[in-house]
């Protein structure tokens, strides 16, 4: 059951210390707690809630997006997380305690929950939200400077002809207008999973066969004997491949084919035990993984018929089976394990345009990232700046259709006549398309981007959707503070200019 709370944000005067003080308003905890919407969260998650359902008191929103959000931004375990909100008074203030505790607000375990009531589509909302009020701020600020100058630049002295502005409305088409940037980029968001191996997967999926076999087998001891599964030898084989430094491929292959043999020799003697036994006496985890290995056989069987290592969805994680290989061609790892994030960056915020587990072409999403930009802001981006897998012929079309510039050469033969003209535009674009590249770093190195730690295909996913929420929010916090800043060194240059 979940009642929604009126009031999400203490004042930082009534948060209670019971050693004495208060807490410093500057704090980036409690300046992070006054620019989160929290009541806008509030809407999403308690649909997440049956109505009629009467049980214990769900935890709050703000508890649960508050440690799920200091869990990715300080990289901590769950476990930790609780630990160090129970001994930070400002953490305990940002998840909305209304005063410090020594007992741990919640449990660990929870965290996982809190994962998948949240949700990445939450997440998203709230991002889009976040960023859409900022857009709106700015544009605001920048139309009362325009306002100023304008009062400033007025004078006696009027324009005989017509301006710049009113010839522009005369000429531009009855369409809205195009305004700003949109830049376009996609990345892989690693999991964490073991590189995987053709043979390292079937030894896996073998062992656990044989711990299955064990299961079906135990209310059966004495009334018949279990069947063989050879794995000790099985076992032996694997090693003597597996322990060299540099197998040949032969001898892979090889190891492969047997591997292949056992595990569908206890497929086969599974499917006898069933009939004497039931699959009931598995655990959830144990009939997913059957399930899991069932289809990795079908896999790796025709891989290696076919003698080739592509095949359509293929699974290289047994725990974690929603895992794909993402070909990036990067030179520190060509093949990346994870999901495939699409994302556009407006402003210097970031937002998730499309999020796959399978390996697509990110070109493909240019349409729907412009739609959403119109969506958002009610007009189409001036210029696109995007990478050369943007640039097909369908997306120029419709770029050229909407009086979009789409960033970087033109299609076919490069001119004999090199225009300056475009050689400058075209390197202030790639200058400035290194703002979704400094994201893609930022959130790698800094933050829990470049290795997902949740195992769960929808956790994964908010975890992901997290990671841009902290990117955007953190970048939100230094413009408050430069602009704090700011307005403090122009107060003491007005009193310095004051007393001279």
């Amino acid at each position: 059951m979940y009642k929604k709370t009126e009031h999400q944000l203490t004042f930082v005067e009534d948060f209670f210390l019971p050693f004495g003080g208060k807490l410093n308003k500057e704090n980036r905890w409690v300046r992070l707690a006054e620019i989160i919407p929290w009541w806008k969260a509030e809407e999403k998650y308690a649909r997440s809630f049956k109505k009629k359902f009467k049980g214990e008191k769900a935890y709050s929103v703000r508890i649960a997006l508050g440690a799920l959000y200091i869990k990715e931004r300080l990289g901590l375990s769950d476990r930790e997380t609780v630990e160090q909100i129970t001994e930070n008074p400002y953490l305990q203030y940002f998840i909305g305690l209304p005063k410090f505790q020594e007992k741990a607000p919640f449990d660990h375990s929870l965290m996982t929950r809190f994962r998948k009531r949240l949700g990445a589509n939450i997440i998203n909302e709230l991002n889009e939200w976040i960023v859409l009020e900022e857009q709106e701020r700015q544009s605001e600020e920048a139309s009362k400077e325009n306002d100023n100058d304008d009062d400033h630049s007025s004078g006696d002295h009027q324009p005989s002809g017509p301006t710049l502005e009113e010839n522009s409305t005369e000429s531009a088409s009855p369409k809205t207008k195009n305004k700003g940037k949109l830049i376009l980029d996609a990345t892989c968001a690693p999991a964490d999973i073991a590189y995987p191996t053709d043979l390292g997967l079937l030894n896996e999926a073998r062992e656990k066969l044989e711990h299955i076999i064990d299961v079906l087998h135990e209310p059966h001891k004495g009334k018949f004997r279990k069947p063989r599964t050879y794995r000790k030898r099985a076992r032996k084989d694997y090693l003597s491949v597996a322990k060299q430094r540099k197998a040949g491929a032969r001898k892979i292959g090889k190891a492969v084919g047997k591997q292949l043999g056992y595990v569908k020799r206890d497929l086969e003697i599974i499917g006898n035990l069933v009939t004497q036994s039931s699959l009931s006496l598995l655990s959830k985890d144990e009939y997913r993984q059957l399930l899991v290995i069932h289809e990795l056989y079908r896999q790796q069987a025709e891989m290696y018929k076919k003698k080739t290592h592509r095949i359509d969805h293929r699974i290289v994680s047994i725990s974690q089976p929603h895992v794909r290989p993402i070909v990036r061609g990067k030179a520190k790892a060509n093949v990346e394990f994870g999901s495939k994030v699409a994302i556009s960056v407006v402003g210097g915020y970031a937002l998730i345009e499309q999020l796959d587990w399978e390996n697509y072409n990110e070109g493909t999403t240019l349409r729907e990232s412009v739609e959403n930009y119109y969506n958002r802001f009610g007009f189409y981006p001036e210029a696109i700046l995007a990478d050369k897998i943007y640039r097909n012929r369908d997306n120029l079309a419709y770029c050229k259709s909407l009086g979009i510039r789409l960033s970087g050469p033109r299609l076919g033969r490069p001119s004999k006549t090199e225009d300056k003209t475009l050689e400058r535009v075209a390197r202030q674009d790639a200058s400035e398309r290194n703002a979704v590249e400094s994201k893609f770093g930022e959130g790698k190195r800094k933050y829990g981007l470049g290795l997902i730690r949740a195992r769960l295909q929808e956790t994964s996913e908010t975890v992901v959707a997290l990671q841009f929420l902290i990117l955007n929010l953190e970048r939100k916090l230094r413009v408050l503070f430069l602009k704090f800043l700011y307005n403090t060194i122009i107060y003491f240059d007005d009193r310095n200019l004051a007393c001279i």
